[in-house]
């Protein structure tokens, strides 16, 4: 059975001289992994097509018995050239892609992520935003989008909206007014100004083509990031190899 659909190219892995074993967020079948024979050589007609960021037309054909596809046509329709310009952005995007991988059900369909991860490389490759802003955006609203919704309305004591300076504890996904608690009381939380929690409840709340419209100072996208960082650690549980590496190319 074929089937024809769009999708991202998240990860490609040579297989033996010719052929090619990818991992793509694909429209019609969401997360899958197949197989391009001969995508290897550079004069393949899916070669481009089966690059890593390449967004592609595909033709996926099932694999009787096993978990994988065999990709017999791949033609790019976006490339993102711009993150092969900047060493720091394409490490990002890697980043992005083993969150998804990490996240995402294999063979479910996830138009919101696959859309975000279209946007989120789009503004990389063009340097529409400063890419902390992309990085927490894309992690808040994936976690979001995956189950992992935290409750940033409020305070969680006193119920209260506006404080000077809130404190975000990962763990839980939750705020806590400075009236309630202190840092000394949550050794594990992030104290916020009330400009990087209006930014933090953006991230989840805001419409999906509002969602990279805003600007913070420097500092803030830093006490931001560090809040969206310990959130993903603390809900996936899990040490992110290409966000080590992202770091290491930022120094």
């Amino acid at each position: 059975m074929k089937t024809l659909t769009e999708g991202i190219i998240l990860k490609e892995q040579n297989i033996g001289e010719k052929d090619k074993l990818i991992t793509a967020l694909t429209a019609e079948k969401g997360l899958i992994r197949g197989f391009a024979k001969g995508a290897k050589n550079i004069k393949s007609q899916n070669s481009a097509g089966t690059q890593l960021f390449s967004y592609s037309r595909l033709c996926l054909i099932e694999s009787k018995g096993r978990d994988t596809y065999i990709i017999s046509e791949a033609k790019s329709k976006e490339m993102f050239f711009g993150l092969r310009k900047n060493i720091e952005n394409m490490c990002l995007a890697q980043y992005f892609s083993e969150l998804l991988m990490t996240l995402l059900v294999e063979g479910e369909k996830s138009p919101s992520a696959l859309s975000l991860i279209l946007n989120s490389l789009y503004i990389l490759a063009n340097e529409k935003r400063p890419p902390l802003l992309v990085k927490a955006c894309f992690e808040m609203r994936l976690l979001g989008i995956c189950g992992y919704m935290p409750d940033l309305t409020m305070c969680s004591v006193c119920g209260e909206y506006d404080r000077e300076t809130f404190f975000f504890i990962p763990h839980t996904g939750t705020l806590c007014c400075s009236h309630c608690s202190s840092q000394d009381s949550l050794p594990k939380s992030i104290a916020l100004d009330r400009s990087v929690t209006t930014a933090l409840r953006h991230t989840i709340y805001a419409e999906e083509k509002k969602l990279f419209s805003f600007l913070l100072g420097d500092s803030s996208l830093e006490t931001l990031n560090k809040a969206t960082e310990e959130y993903v650690s603390n809900q996936t549980d899990r040490h992110y190899k290409t966000l080590d590496f992202y770091k290491a190319m930022r120094c």
